[in-house]
C-alpha cells in the first residue's frame, strides 16, 4: 500500500499547531527584582478559552498515529513479526530522541543547580520543558497495546470505539460526581484509545463509502460537535481544551467527556476534507512544504520550547523586550514579531540537531530489537519504566521545586537501555541450532 500523503498532512498540521499554541499562549514578565515569571493567559483573559477550540489538536495526532500502528503491525504480523519485536522497534524509535532530549535538558537542571540558581526559576523552566511530555506515556501505552486493540478491530471493526468511548464516559461520570480515586487517569488510554482506534477503521476503509460526503463522517462531526456544545453549555465542563490553573473539572487531565466529544467531531471534520485537501497534496509544490515538517515533527515537539528560553534570555533578562498589559491591544499587537523570532530561533535549532539525528538513524540500526523477538522482559519492564519517568516529567517538569530529580532521570535511562537489550540477547541466539532469524524490515 502507498504511503497515505493526507496522514502525513495531518502530523505535520497537529505538530504546526501545537508549537504555535504553546507559543501563543506564553506570557513572560520581567519582575522588579530581575527574575521572570510566566503569568497563565487562559487563566488572566478568560475569552482566550476559546482559542483553544481551534488549537487543540492532539485527536488528529492519535489518529494519525493509529492509521500509521495498524498498518505497521498488520504488515509485521504477515511478515512474521512478534508483538514484542514489533513494539520494541517502535518504541525505540520513539526513545531514542526524547532520551537525548531529556538528557540534554537534565545536564543543564544538573548545572544550574550547582551553580545556584533560583530554586523558583529552575522550576519553572524545568516545567516548561517538559510541558509536552503527557502525550509521549500515553502513547507508549497505546503502542503497547496495539496487537490487542487491533485483534478487536479485525472482530469487532467499528463496534470498538464506540465501547471505548462508552467506558470513558463512565470513568468521566465517576469522577466528577463522586471523585473516585484513580479512576481518572484510566481516560488518558480511553478517550485518547478512542481516536487511536478511530485510526484503526479509517485505515481499513470503515470510516469513508463511495458517496462524495460520508455519512459517518458527518454524522460525526455533527453529533460530537453538538454534544461539545450540549456538555458546555449545559453541563459543569469548561470550554478550555487546555489546562487552566484551578478550573474543576478540566476536560485535560484526565480527559473528560467533552473532550471526547471535541474528539469526534474533530476527527469527522478531517475526513470530511479529506478529498479535497488529497487533491491538494498532489501538487509537488505542496508536498515539498508538507513533507520536512512531518519528517521532523519528533524534533519540532520536543525541542520547540527551547527557543523561548532563548528568547527570554535574550530581550526579557536584558529588559530590551517591550512589556504591555497582558492581553491588552499591544500586547496582542507584540504575539506577531514574538512568533516570528521564535520561528526563526526554532528554524535554526532544527538546522543544528540534524547530525544529531543522522546519529540516532545510525544507533538506531543497531540496537533496534529483532522483529522475531520472544519472551523478552527487559523490554517490558523497560517501557514500564520509561513510562512511569516520562509521566513523572509531564506532571512535576524536570526540575521539581529547584531539585535535580534523580529516580526519573535514573528511569528513564535504564529504562531506555533495557528496550534495548533484547536486541543483544537475540543476536546471541543467532546461530544457534533452530534458531532462524527474522529480517529486521518491518
Amino acid at each position: 500500500m502507498s504511503r497515505d500523503r493526507y496522514v502525513d498532512f495531518l502530523r505535520a498540521w497537529a505538530i504546526v499547531l501545537v508549537v504555535l499554541g504553546h507559543w501563543l499562549i506564553t506570557a513572560l514578565v520581567r519582575e522588579p527584582d530581575g527574575r521572570i515569571t510566566a503569568p497563565e493567559l487562559l487563566a488572566t483573559v478568560d475569552w482566550t478559552q476559546w482559542l483553544t477550540l481551534g488549537f487543540q489538536i492532539m485527536p488528529l495526532f492519535f489518529l494519525a498515529g493509529g492509521h500509521a500502528a495498524s498498518g505497521s503491525w498488520a504488515r509485521a504480523r504477515a511478515a512474521g513479526a512478534t508483538p514484542a519485536g514489533w513494539l520494541g522497534r517502535r518504541a525505540l524509535r520513539l526513545l531514542l530522541p526524547v532520551a537525548v532530549y531529556s538528557g540534554a535538558v537534565l545536564l543543564a537542571v544538573g548545572v544550574c543547580t550547582a551553580v545556584g540558581v533560583d530554586a523558583d526559576t529552575l522550576a519553572l523552566v524545568g516545567w516548561a520543558m517538559g510541558m509536552q511530555f503527557w502525550f509521549l506515556p500515553v502513547y507508549l501505552l497505546l503502542s503497547a497495546l496495539t496487537p490487542l486493540l487491533y485483534a478487536a478491530h479485525r472482530r469487532w471493526g467499528l463496534r470498538v470505539p464506540p465501547v471505548l468511548g462508552a467506558v470513558a464516559l463512565v470513568a468521566d461520570a465517576l469522577v466528577v460526581t463522586v471523585h473516585a480515586p484513580y479512576v481518572g487517569p484510566l481516560n488518558y488510554v480511553l478517550v485518547w484509545g478512542v481516536a487511536y482506534q478511530l485510526g484503526f477503521c479509517w485505515r481499513d476503509g470503515l470510516l469513508t463509502g463511495r458517496r462524495p460526503v460520508s455519512r459517518v463522517p458527518l454524522a460525526m462531526a455533527v453529533g460530537g460537535g453538538s454534544a461539545f456544545a450540549a456538555l458546555v453549555a449545559l453541563g459543569p465542563f469548561p470550554v478550555s481544551l487546555i489546562l487552566v490553573t484551578g478550573q474543576s473539572p478540566s476536560n485535560t487531565d484526565p480527559p473528560s467527556a467533552a473532550m471526547l466529544a471535541w474528539l469526534v467531531a474533530q476527527v469527522g471534520v478531517s475526513l470530511l476534507a479529506a478529498p479535497a485537501l488529497r487533491r491538494l497534496l498532489t501538487r509537488e509544490r505542496v508536498w515539498r512544504v508538507v513533507r520536512p515538517v512531518g519528517a521532523a515533527s519528533m524534533t519540532l515537539y520536543l525541542w520547540h520550547m527551547l527557543p523561548v528560553l532563548i528568547v527570554a534570555a535574550a530581550f526579557y533578562l536584558t529588559g530590551l523586550a517591550p512589556e504591555p498589559v497582558l492581553g491588552s491591544a499591544a500586547w496582542w499587537g507584540l504575539r506577531v514579531p514574538w512568533l516570528l523570532v521564535l520561528g526563526a530561533v526554532l528554524a535554526c535549532v532544527v538546522l543544528a540537531l540534524r547530525p544529531l539525528e543522522r546519529g540516532l538513524g545510525v544507533l538506531y540500526g543497531r540496537t533496534v530489537p529483532d522483529a522475531g523477538l520472544r519472551g523478552a522482559w527487559p523490554l517490558w519492564a523497560g517501557l514500564a519504566m520509561d513510562v512511569a519517568a516520562l509521566t513523572r516529567f509531564a506532571v512535576r517538569g524536570f526540575a521539581p521545586d529547584g531539585r535535580f530529580p534523580v529516580l526519573p532521570a535514573l528511569g528513564l535511562a535504564l529504562g531506555t537501555v533495557l528496550v534495548m537489550v533484547p536486541r543483544w540477547t537475540a543476536a546471541e541466539r543467532i546461530g544457534q541450532p533452530g534458531t532462524t532469524r527474522t529480517p529486521d524490515r518491518v
